[in-house]
């Protein structure tokens, strides 16, 4: 099986320079990156997804590993552009479909962008696990009845 000239340019373009393809890490520990990996015991490929969002809840980073075939990092690259300057809604939309679509995948490597698509929404479903968590440990505010505000009085 040849692999399609698509995923061949994407492939050896991550490997001439990886720190320009989001090939590293963020923090995981982070508030505004969500961390996912996802594998496919068929084949071995693991990936590791993370996303950094900023205030508005849109995507302003993308950084992945990925231990697999030619197929798995290309499709991996791929989301990197996919996902960036999106919003979570935007990202939920990305398909595996698309990924291989662009990538002219074959069946048999159709795997690939079904872990591409797994490590996007895992990672969705961790940024909102980590948005409900600082949801919740947020204070409430405090309104006074009396009008008088939050403002003390210094004698």
């Amino acid at each position: 099986m040849a692999y399609s000239k698509e995923v061949v340019d994407r492939f050896e373009k991550v490997l001439e320079n990886p720190k320009d393809f989001a090939v590293g890490k963020f923090d995981p520990q982070a508030p505004n990156v969500a961390t996912a990996m996802v594998g496919a015991p068929a084949c071995g490929d693991v990936m590791k997804l993370q996303l950094k969002l900023n205030e508005e809840g849109v995507i302003n980073g993308v950084k992945f590993k990925t231990y697999g075939c030619g197929s798995a990092i290309a499709s991996s690259s791929l989301f990197v552009d996919m996902l960036q300057g999106k919003t979570i809604e935007e990202a939920k939309q990305i398909t595996n479909q698309e990924i291989a679509d662009i990538l002219s995948l074959p069946a048999i490597k159709m795997h690939c962008s079904i872990l591409a698509e797994e490590g996007i929404k895992k990672a969705i479903e961790n940024w909102e696990e980590k948005e409900t968590h600082r949801k919740h440990n947020q204070p409430e505010k405090w309104e006074d009845p009396n009008g008088y505000g939050l403002s003390l009085i210094h004698i």
